[in-house]
Order: C-alpha cells, then structure tokens, then sequence
C-alpha cells in the first residue's frame, strides 16, 4: 500500500466512525508476513504523534515475535496506538502486535482468561460474558489492547477497583535475547514486570483475573454543585461501582456524574435529586455538546459489564477525536483538596480544555504504577489540539498538584522530569536497574523511557 492510498484508506475508515484507521486497511508485507514494505503514514489514534521508526513489523505468531526480537537491534512494541506521546515509538523498529489478536481460552475452574497480547478488550468481553465471566473493571474505551492497558498501568473507576493490570495472574514476555518466560503473580519481578511501560520485552500473552458475570445500570446526573462534590466527595464516588465526574471547571459546578452500579448489589433507585444534581433525561455525552450516539446506554437500563462499564461503545470514534490528553493522580485522602486546587485554575484551563474527568482508583503493588501503596483519584484532562497552549498549561497543572504528591499517566502528556519521578514513585529505581538485567543491550529503551527513568 503506498502513502497516498493509505491516507485515502484512513480518511473513509474516519469518516465512517471507526476508531483505527489502520486497522481498516491491509498493508502488504514480505517473508513469512513480517515487514510491512510501506508502512506510510503512522500515527496515534489521535494524530497528534507520528511515528518516527523507520520500520514496522506485523508478526502473526509468538515464534515470529521471538525470532524478530532476537534479530532487530532498537524497538519497540505497538499495540492500538491511543498513547499520546512517544512511549511506543523507537528510532529503528517497531514490532505491532495487531496480529497476535486473540481470545485463547477461559478456565472456569482457576477463573482466569487467556489473550494474546494484541486483543483489545471490546473484542472478547462479549464472548466472555456470554461464557458467563466478567473482569473486574474496564476503562472508558474498550478499543485499546490488553497489553498497552497493562503495561501503562490504565484504570477505570470505583473506590474497591484496581486498575486494569490488577487482573493480571500472569504474562508472557519476550526478552531481549528471544528468550520466551512466563512471569507469574508468585514471581520475584511480577510487580516490576507487569505495569512495564515496555522496558522488559515484548509481552506476548496475558492470563487474566475474572469473576462470573454481572449486569450494571448507568444513571447520570447533571450540574451537580461544586460545593457540593466538595463537601460529599467520598460519598458520591462510593455511590456506585463505578462513578465518575466530567467538568469544564465553569460556574461552580461538575457537568455530569456517571453512577455505574452493578445490579447483584441490588441498587434502589436514587431519584431524580443526587446531591443537588438533576437527573439526566437522555443519554449523555461526556462533552454535552457533541452527540450521544457514541456512548454506553444510560437512563438506569441494565446491561451486560462490557456494554455499560466503559463510556464509549465499540465501533463509534469515542470522546472528541481529535484531542490532547494529560492525567494526574493524586492521594483520595488529598482529593478534595487537589480539586479546589485545579478549580482555582479554572480561567487558565477553560480555554484549550473539552472536559476533565475525575475518577477514583485503588491501591496497586505495581512499581511504575501511579497508584502504586496509595488509594488514588485521577484528574484527566480531554483538550484540544492546541499543542502550545497545551504544553505551556500542563507545568502550572503539575505546579499546583505539586503539593499532593500528583504522578503522572505514563501514556498521556505531561512534562515532570525524571529527577522529580524518581521522587514521587519509591520503587523507580529499582524498577531501572530490574530493566537493565532484563534488557543488557537497551533494545527497549527509547528516547521517552531514557528521558522520564533512565537518566
């Protein structure tokens, strides 16, 4: 596929609604369907990095992975391309897990799932859930790849859930040298290895946590009262299983909250007053503004866990599109605090933001995760994409979170140097030099992990 018919192949894929639009077309390759002769134009979903290998590798087996690993000098993995910098860039090669794409299998009696690396999580839930198995949380978006999820340490909400790599029993990881290993939850490196950020190797294949399925209701509400987020805040985010506020920080208020609550804990209805927001009376999109054909079904409509704990729906272009994206985590015992903290920034951010989300995460034992010994809220930022304006706010952000602590997600924007990252994760060093013994050659490392951990 040469450049231009790729740009034209990815202009239909966008415009009919579809989220990758590489996934939509079919490159040529050479050998046993490794290289892609062109790869073209490749960028992050958002489009706002483009990619500066100079090769792309598309395996369709984990011995190609092995072989390929074993022969390329600089790479990195490449999974749905939704981080928002260069963690998954290298200067030489990128080897995509695109092909290693499936749902292996489920064992009932351990109740765990097998999936190869490059499964994105809308592709196989259904099919779990139809088996009458669930995992514990999702994120907003069910199209990004189990292993990226992982490996950045990606969450969804609710005060009781870990982020999505607490699921993880155990993974499957390619080494520098082609070495295939198995690390498990009773393995020395296990909390280094699986929130990774792709220091380790090439992950290959994860067996996940799950539980037997349930169904969830969704009700919404809007102009909830800042005074009253503020005052309620522990009461709020524990009202549901999963709960999450959406503001543009304007007239004193949070837009919307999203009360997800699983219907075995047998939730009463909570009315059409939720701490002096108002119930929605139709589906809403977290940017009131834009349609909500793209959204999970609200208005208290039970549905499967896959249909309801996400925001967005596979299949539909979720959030703004376009869009920059920064998040912070901060101490939940500091949250209410932080808030009022960016709050008081509100004319500052008002002008290239779309909406902030706030979420709550628990506690991990993950070295590199920001979560890592501390219960967490998250504050996210969706913006436009006004890279100056952009690059120029997020230090004032991190300035005023400065106070709490606040860590950064590893595959979103934010500019905290490494000398400050060492500080705020008390495991970063071990988790480089455990790097460098999995990793002698630097195979893995790029210009994002030797500027934030290995300088």
């Amino acid at each position: 596929m040469n450049r231009n018919e790729f740009l034209r192949c990815s202009a239909l894929t966008v415009a009919g609604g579809m989220i990758l639009p590489l996934m939509g077309c079919t490159s040529t390759s050479t050998g046993p369907g490794l290289q892609v002769d062109d790869p073209g134009l490749r960028q992050n979903w958002a489009g706002n990095y483009t990619y500066r290998a100079e090769n792309l590798y598309e395996p369709a087996t984990v011995e190609e992975v092995q072989q390929l690993v074993n022969r390329l000098g600089k790479q990195k993995a490449l999974g749905s391309r939704h981080c928002f910098n260069n963690i998954a860039d290298s200067p030489l090669n990128q080897i995509s897990t695109r092909k290693l794409n499936r749902f292996l299998k489920l064992d009932a009696e351990s109740g765990t799932a097998t999936v190869q690396a490059g499964a994105r999580y809308g592709d196989f839930a259904e099919n779990l859930h139809q088996q009458g198995f669930a995992l514990h949380n999702l994120a907003s978006l069910p199209h990004i790849t189990v292993a990226g999820a992982c490996a950045t340490a990606t969450h969804g909400s609710g005060v009781t859930n870990g982020n999505l790599a607490t699921s993880v029993r155990s993974l499957n990881l390619v080494k520098s040298d082609g070495e295939l290993v198995t690390i498990d939850r009773n393995h020395p490196d296990f909390p280094a290895v699986v929130v990774g950020l792709g220091a380790f190797g090439v992950v290959t294949q994860l067996t996940l946590e799950v539980q037997p399925t349930f169904e969830v209701r969704q009700d919404v509400f809007v102009d909830l009262p800042l005074a009253s987020a503020t005052d309620h805040f522990d009461a709020i985010m524990s009202a549901g299983y999963s709960v999450s506020l959406f503001t543009d920080w304007q007239d004193k208020k949070v837009s919307e909250v999203w009360v997800k609550r699983r219907m075995d804990q047998h939730p009463e209805d909570l009315g059409d007053d939720f701490y002096g927001a108002t119930a929605a009376t139709e589906n809403m999109h977290p940017i009131a503004s834009l349609s909500n054909e793209a959204v999970s079904d609200q208005m208290g409509r039970p549905g499967p866990w896959y249909d309801r704990l996400p925001h967005f729906r596979m299949g539909f272009t979720p959030s703004a599109g376009r869009e920059l994206q920064a998040e912070y985590f901060v101490p939940r015992d500091r949250a209410v605090e932080a808030i009022l903290a960016v709050e008081a920034m509100r004319e500052e951010i008002h002008p290239p933001l779309f909406i902030t989300e706030i979420r709550t995460i628990a506690a991990d034992e993950f070295w590199a995760s920001p979560c890592y010994g501390r219960d967490s809220v998250a504050i996210h930022f969706t913006l436009k994409q006004e890279e100056a304006a952009v690059m120029a706010l997020l230090p004032r952000i991190e300035a005023a979170l400065a106070p709490f602590g606040v860590r950064p997600h590893w595959g979103k924007l934010f500019t905290i140097d490494a000398a400050t990252l060492r500080q705020r994760y008390p495991r970063l060093e071990e988790f480089v030099a455990l790097a460098r013994t999995y990793d002698p050659g630097a195979k893995f490392r790029n210009a994002y992990l030797d500027e934030r951990l290995f300088t």
